[in-house]
């Protein structure tokens, strides 16, 4: 008998678009034979049900069903494929746990964890991974611009601590920079990271459970034709994406152990990709993201081509593995 799969996207936050691109493609790769395949569209004002029409069918949330020609139709597993609020920051998992329905993610708090950067660096730090020196702030804190130049150094980064796709980041080169920064990223969230600049290449690593084991995915260099890998570098573009990296097998080694243990570490499961900046042949890890675009040129799925894994395949066993 086929399963009933809900392909969640849309969401809370500005990747809105993004998320509902991903879903697209994974509503379009599912095998049809298999399963009957939803669209789901998750929004602040609705969570309905999208036929191929894009007629509307309301979401019972006390369960998360709908009805469909007076029938009522339940789901065996939930496909995430959203990115930032509320899919990727573990809040509609844990409802998902609540009313017992599988889902393709990680658990909540992982999916919490991970979604939020200074928590995610505060507990690799302490297995010995190397991350960038830091400062975090709340908005409302008191800016102190040259307390932030002393401990971190210009050229530095300013980020949203909880947000994706490069919404909201800045590279502050001077000290005139750094405010100006700061209002940008606090448009996006009410908590900030500060980092420093990691001087060298930085490589994408997928790392996600793929036939009942952990694997390392081909690495991807980033080569961008911007200052840093922003939003016009990920989606208009403005950047070279090469897999595999094109770096020594002693840093492939070092970047695919790093990767592997960091998944560990965070105790995750389904899908990751993390970034990490080469420092004269050490990794150091960014932050991870654990609902990556799923589009046929997102950088995970360019990965997994690499590796003779399509997409149907791809989408195909995370089911299989949240399903158990």
């Amino acid at each position: 008998m086929k399963k009933n799969i809900a392909i969640i996207m849309g969401g809370y936050s500005s990747e809105i678009n993004i998320s509902i691109k991903s879903g697209n493609v994974v509503y379009n790769h599912l095998n049809k034979e298999k399963y009957h395949s939803y669209r789901v569209l998750i929004l602040k004002e609705k969570w309905v049900v999208l036929d191929a029409n894009n007629n509307e069918y309301s979401i019972d949330k006390n369960d998360f069903s709908f009805i469909l020609e007076d029938k009522k139709i339940k789901f065996d597993c939930v496909f995430n494929a959203i990115h930032g609020a509320p899919g990727e920051n573990g809040m509609l998992l844990a409802y998902f746990n609540l009313i017992n329905l599988k889902h393709t993610s990680a658990p909540f708090y992982q999916m919490a964890l991970t979604f939020n950067k200074r928590d995610t660096l505060s507990v690799v730090k302490e297995y010995g991974v190397k991350t960038a020196i830091s400062i975090y702030l709340n908005e409302g804190d008191k800016i102190d611009v040259d307390k932030i130049i002393t401990k971190v150094g210009l050229p530095c980064f300013i980020k949203p601590n909880n947000a994706g796709s490069s919404y909201g980041i800045s590279k502050a080169h001077t000290k005139e920079d750094i405010i100006p920064a700061l209002e940008k990223a606090y448009k996006e969230d009410s908590e900030i990271l500060i980092e420093s600049f990691l001087d060298g290449p930085e490589v994408s690593v997928g790392v996600i459970q793929y036939q009942g084991e952990t694997i390392v995915l081909p690495i991807t260099e980033i080569v961008t034709e911007n200052d840093f890998f922003d939003y016009e570098a990920k989606y208009e573009g403005k950047s070279e994406e090469i897999t595999p990296a094109r770096i020594s097998s002693e840093e492939k080694k070092k970047i695919e152990t790093i990767a592997k243990k960091v998944y560990s570490i965070l105790n995750m499961s389904g899908f990751s990709r993390s970034e990490y900046i080469l420092v004269k042949g050490e990794p150091h890890f960014l932050e991870m993201n654990t609902v990556p675009g799923l589009t046929e040129e997102s950088i995970l799925p360019q990965q997994a081509k690499e590796a003779g894994i399509s997409l149907e395949e791809l989408f195909d066993n995370a089911i299989e593995t949240a399903l158990g």
